[in-house]
C-alpha cells in the first residue's frame, strides 16, 4: 500500500453517508471513512450539512491499511468551511415585533378581564 502514504492530501468522491461519518473513493482500488469528528472542527449534528453523496473534496490521509486498501481520512485539516446547510434562516420583516407589540394591550386587557371575573 504504497500509493497513498500518511499526510497526502488528494480529492476523493463521497460514496456514502451514515451517522458517523462518510465515505469516500480516491480511486478504483482505494476507499476510506472520513469519521464524523473529522468533518470539520465545528459540532456537526447531520453530517449533510457539510457533505452530500457525490461531493468531491480534498481530504488529508490519516492512516493507511497495508492489506485492504482502506484509509482513514480527514477532510478538517485541508478544507475552509464545508457548511452548506441549505435550510434558511429566518428573515426579519418589515413587521418585525410590530404584530406582537399592536396585539399586547388586547392580550394583557382580556387576562385583566379574566381575572376580576374570578374575584
Amino acid at each position: 500500500m504504497d500509493k497513498y502514504k500518511k499526510g497526502d492530501v488528494v480529492k476523493a468522491r463521497i460514496t456514502a453517508i451514515e451517522k458517523y461519518g462518510a465515505f469516500a473513493s480516491l480511486d478504483d482500488e482505494y476507499s476510506g471513512l472520513i469519521h464524523i469528528s473529522e468533518i470539520t472542527d465545528k459540532f456537526v449534528k447531520n453530517i449533510t450539512d457539510f457533505v452530500e453523496i457525490g461531493d468531491i473534496i480534498n481530504v488529508k490521509v490519516l492512516d493507511a491499511s497495508k492489506n485492504k486498501n482502506q484509509l482513514k481520512l480527514s477532510a478538517k485539516e485541508v478544507n475552509g468551511d464545508l457548511y452548506k446547510n441549505k435550510k434558511s434562516h429566518i428573515k426579519e420583516t418589515v413587521f418585525g415585533f410590530y404584530l406582537l407589540k399592536s396585539a399586547l394591550p388586547n392580550w394583557i386587557r382580556e387576562k385583566m378581564e379574566e381575572i376580576n371575573k374570578k374575584s
